[in-house]
């Protein structure tokens, strides 16, 4: 990538997304501690910042670094159902939930069948995992207990350990896994309904 490129994308990035937070360039060069100036310059692409003055940027902004030098993207974009990558387990079907990549994060949609079960894979040690179920029921065996979900319910769990997931019901179930991988976790202490 050209040097002039990348100056182009993150100009781009800063001044969208600044505008879109409704700061001005005073305001979130003051939030990111830096001079106004050097602001200005990093959003009329003339500057080659520094890897700091773009972390404090991205700091202030709320975004990763990546998105700021990243390509702009189109303000709107469609992604039709059946688009997104999906992966057979067993009876079921998973679907990624969103078309991009949260950073820490892999968010899913799981389809069960009547009666279908899968096991769920262990993730790495310390990993967060939260289930919640759409409609119909689905049945979360995880350390030593069964819990069965029903439509807005949501358990979590350290997702480190043996866990399956099942629809006991007659009636297809439609649910969404978030798992938060480690190094993304802050005080998580396991809750959930009742066992059942």
């Amino acid at each position: 990538m050209h040097e002039q490129d990348l100056a182009d994308r993150v100009s781009t990035n800063v001044r969208h997304l600044r505008a879109a937070r409704g700061l001005t360039q005073s305001q979130a060069a003051a939030t990111a501690g830096l001079p106004r100036a050097t602001w200005a310059h990093l959003e009329s692409g003339a500057a080659n910042p520094t890897l700091q003055v773009i972390h404090r940027a991205a700091q202030a902004l709320q975004v990763s670094i990546e998105e700021l030098i990243a390509a702009p993207r189109a303000a709107v974009e469609l992604f039709p159902a059946g688009t997104l990558p999906a992966r057979p387990r067993g009876a079921a079907t998973i679907r990624q939930l969103l078309p991009d990549p949260l950073p820490g994060m892999a968010i899913e949609r799981i389809e069960l069948p009547p009666r279908a079960s899968f096991p769920g894979v262990p993730h790495t040690p310390g990993t967060k995992e939260y289930l919640a179920c759409e409609s119909g029921s689905i049945a979360l065996a995880v350390a030593g207990r069964r819990f069965v979900l029903k439509s807005g319910d949501v358990v979590a769990f350290l997702g480190d350990q043996r866990h399956s997931y099942a629809n006991p019901g007659t009636v297809p179930a439609v649910g969404y896994s978030a798992v938060l991988l480690v190094g993304n976790l802050s005080g998580f202490v396991a809750r959930g309904p009742t066992a059942s």
